[in-house]
C-alpha cells in the first residue's frame, strides 16, 4: 500500500511538471499572436496595438520570475542579501515600465493645429531640444543624449513639449543610435507632415563607457536629414541654432 501510495504521488508530481512546461506564458502568447499577424518584434519595435489590456502587468511578473533566474545564476543569495531583496521585481518593472517603455505603451497624444492660413502662416525653421535616456540592443547599456529637432513648418504645426514626448518615447527601447535618429525622424513627419525635417543626436554610450575600451569621453553624433535640410544654407542655419541651443544650455548648469 505504501509503495502505491509514493508511485501514485510520484506520477501526480510529474503529470503537474508536465502541465506547467506546457503551460504558456503571457511572453508566448504575445509572440504567437505577433506571429499570427505576420508583426516583426525586435527590441526597437513598438508592439502596443498588439497587446491586450492585462499584457503589461502579466509580462512584469513572468520577467520577475526570470530575473530571479538570472540572480541565481550570477550566484547572488537574493534571499538573505539585504540589497538583493526584491531586486527581480524592481528590475522587471524598471523593464516595462521605464527603460524599454516605448515598446510596450502607445505613442503619445498628439494635437496638431493648422498653419495654412496665408496671413498667419509660419514658414520658419521650428528648433527644439530634447533630452533622450535610450538602452542599446547589444550589451542592455544605457544611452544618454540629446536630440535637436528642427523642420520648415508644414501646413500643421504641433505642440513644443510633443516633439521631445516623440522623441523620448522613441528613445525607450532597444536601439542603434542611427536607427533612433531615423526613426525620430519618421515619426515626426507623420504627425506634423513636413518633408524638410532633420535630427541630430548627440550621445554617450554605456556599452563603450563601462566595459570593452572604457572611453569615458566618447561622444556619438548621428544626423537625419530630409528635403530642403540638404540645402547648405537651411541646413547651416540649422547648425547655428544647435549652437546657441547648446550655449544656452550650457549657461543653466
Amino acid at each position: 500500500m505504501y509503495l502505491e501510495d509514493c508511485t501514485a504521488i510520484c506520477l501526480e508530481m510529474q503529470l503537474v511538471r508536465k502541465e506547467n512546461m506546457l503551460k504558456k506564458t503571457v511572453s508566448d502568447k504575445i509572440r504567437e499572436r505577433l506571429d499570427k499577424e505576420g508583426v516583426r518584434y525586435w527590441a526597437g519595435d513598438n508592439i502596443s496595438s498588439h497587446l491586450e489590456e492585462q499584457d503589461k502587468a502579466d509580462l512584469i511578473d513572468e520577467l520577475e520570475e526570470k530575473f530571479e533566474s538570472v540572480l541565481d545564476s550570477l550566484v547572488i543569495d537574493r534571499h538573505s542579501d539585504p540589497n538583493s531583496m526584491g531586486t527581480p521585481r524592481r528590475l522587471a518593472k524598471m523593464y516595462i515600465n521605464e527603460i524599454m517603455s516605448g515598446r510596450y505603451d502607445a505613442p503619445p497624444p498628439v494635437t496638431a493645429f493648422p498653419n495654412d492660413d496665408p496671413d498667419h502662416r509660419y514658414g520658419g525653421i521650428i528648433v527644439t531640444r530634447a533630452e533622450l535616456i535610450s538602452m542599446c540592443s547589444h550589451h542592455h547599456q544605457p544611452v544618454k543624449g540629446v536630440a535637436y529637432i528642427g523642420l520648415l513648418a508644414g501646413v500643421k504645426v504641433i505642440g513644443l513639449s510633443k516633439y521631445a514626448r516623440i522623441a523620448q518615447w522613441c528613445a525607450n527601447r532597444g536601439t542603434l543610435q542611427e536607427e533612433l535618429t531615423m526613426q525620430i525622424a519618421d515619426e515626426l513627419i507623420k504627425h506634423t507632415g513636413t518633408k524638410d525635417l532633420a535630427v541630430y543626436i548627440q550621445a554617450t554610450h554605456g556599452c563603450m563607457e563601462h566595459r570593452g575600451v572604457h572611453a569615458h569621453s566618447s561622444l556619438t553624433q548621428t544626423t537625419e536629414l530630409r528635403g530642403q535640410f540638404y540645402n547648405p544654407s537651411v541646413k547651416n542655419e540649422f547648425l547655428d541654432y544647435i549652437k546657441m541651443q547648446q550655449q544656452f544650455a550650457g549657461t543653466r548648469t
